[in-house]
């Protein structure tokens, strides 16, 4: 009797032990988020699941061109996702022909499904403060991002995390492309 005791105890414990490191992960270590919509396009698709890397930025900065999920907080409690852009304390523009400037220099880069259309705000230059990111999504004329009002600049406090891993359709699996 003894013996069943204690191997009901041990298995309670070591259930109890997996339940709690499962809650640490789950809540301080990594996210998983689906993407909602075609804004990510064509790095990211609608329905694709993504592990979110919650620790990351704690040592590190975020980088351009990272792939963020951030709250959006302007009546709703939803995550978006969208890339890097800008950095704190940088100026950034978007001409008429839909270039990228980055401190009065051209951004090269080959993220955006297409030529941006309506560079929105950022067609004034935009002084981004020193906690501050300018993003975009790679679907550019069909995101809502940095160049909208209602979404603007994200404050770093608002930035959950990187995405770094696609779980979700398995024969997508993989670490995801930053720079």
């Amino acid at each position: 009797m003894k013996k069943i005791i204690k191997e009901i105890f041990s298995t309670s414990l070591y259930l109890l032990v997996v339940l709690l490191i499962t809650y640490l992960l789950v809540n301080y270590v990594v996210q998983r988020t689906e993407v909602v919509g075609s804004s990510m396009e064509n790095t990211l698709m609608d329905g694709d699941n993504l592990l979110i890397d919650k620790l990351g930025y704690r040592w590190k900065d975020p980088e351009r061109f990272d792939i963020i999920a951030f709250l959006y907080q302007h009546g709703e409690d939803v995550h978006y996702i969208k890339r890097i852009i800008g950095l704190p304390g940088e100026t950034v523009r978007i001409d008429r022909e839909g270039n990228i400037y980055i401190d009065g220099e051209m951004l090269t880069e080959g993220y955006g499904k297409e030529v941006i259309l309506n560079p929105g705000i950022a067609e004034e230059e935009i002084l981004l403060g020193e906690d501050e990111f300018f993003v975009l999504g790679d679907n550019r004329n069909h995101s809502a991002d940095s160049r909208e009002s209602n979404v603007g600049n994200i404050r770093r406090e608002d930035i959950v995390g990187r995405a770094w891993l696609r779980i979700w359709p398995l024969g997508d699996f993989g670490i995801l492309r930053h720079q």
